[in-house]
């Protein structure tokens, strides 16, 4: 039995995250068995969000500040898929930052 790789695991947890929920890169790369990875779940999801149909904009940096750098995806976009979905999102100059404490996802 060949063992599933951590871009498998990344792309199924990620397929998880329900409606309304955050998780963080770091706590999606813990959860595949990979604590130290969470640059990589980044480039998965920058990579491979579309050939999969990832819920992207629900994975957030540490404590549910939006980290994201992509002229496709800005910030403001991701901002906007989560209060659409009930998600708290606070503006600060050009930064965002979901209520982690009140939308984590816990698994």
């Amino acid at each position: 039995m060949v063992p599933e790789s951590f871009e498998s695991r990344v792309v199924k947890i990620i397929k998880e995250i329900p409606r309304g929920k955050i998780a963080t890169y770091g706590q999606i790369a813990a959860l595949a068995l990979s604590p130290r990875s969470a640059l990589m779940v980044g480039r998965i999801l920058r990579n491979k969000s579309e050939i999969f149909e990832l819920p992207w904009h629900r994975v957030t940096g540490k404590n549910g500040r939006i980290t994201i750098v992509n002229i496709n995806f800005p910030a403001e976009i991701q901002a906007e898929l989560l209060k659409s979905e009930g998600v708290e999102v606070e503006k600060s100059g050009n930064n965002y930052t979901a209520n982690y404490a009140k939308y984590m996802w816990v698994r």
